[in-house]
């Protein structure tokens, strides 16, 4: 299976292969999966790289291709944004349920951000609402 696509000044290519199993000694091991991207950049640039899958239902290779493109959405729209604008890595709380708290209200936070309506970006509608306490009471109010 292959797909196209064009997009941030740059032509893609994916192509999928799945192959069941049935012989491999690998708990809930059904298929293995294998996918090639190849990118074509605006400056005439090639870059190409093949990420292999193991996995617990064989699948069609389109539903393979559509299930590693999910997973970068869900990369960069949440785990990106947590770690640039909160800064999610740097966070040194490492005892007892302090990280999961942590990132429970970081994300508590983001999806607050995210529902106001206001236009600025996530970056500027934190300096805001540290800056300006009557924005900080809009964001909250909007909360559902």
């Amino acid at each position: 299976m292959e797909a196209r696509q064009n997009d941030h000044d740059r032509c893609e290519r994916r192509r999928a292969c799945i192959v069941a199993v049935n012989d491999i000694d690998f708990p809930g091991l059904q298929a293995i999966g294998s996918v090639e991207a190849t990118s074509r950049h605006a400056d005439g640039r090639l870059t190409s790289h093949v990420r292999n899958f193991l996995l617990s239902t064989v699948m069609s290779a389109a539903a393979l291709i559509e299930v590693t493109r999910t997973h970068w959405q869900i990369e960069n729209k949440l785990h990106w944004v947590l770690d640039v604008q909160f800064r999610e890595d740097a966070a040194r709380n490492r005892k007892d349920h302090g990280p999961a708290n942590i990132a429970l209200l970081r994300k508590i936070a983001l999806n607050l951000i995210r529902a106001h309506p206001d236009k600025a970006s996530i970056r500027r509608k934190i300096k805001k609402a540290g800056w300006d306490d009557q924005f900080l009471i809009s964001i909250i109010a909007h909360m559902r």
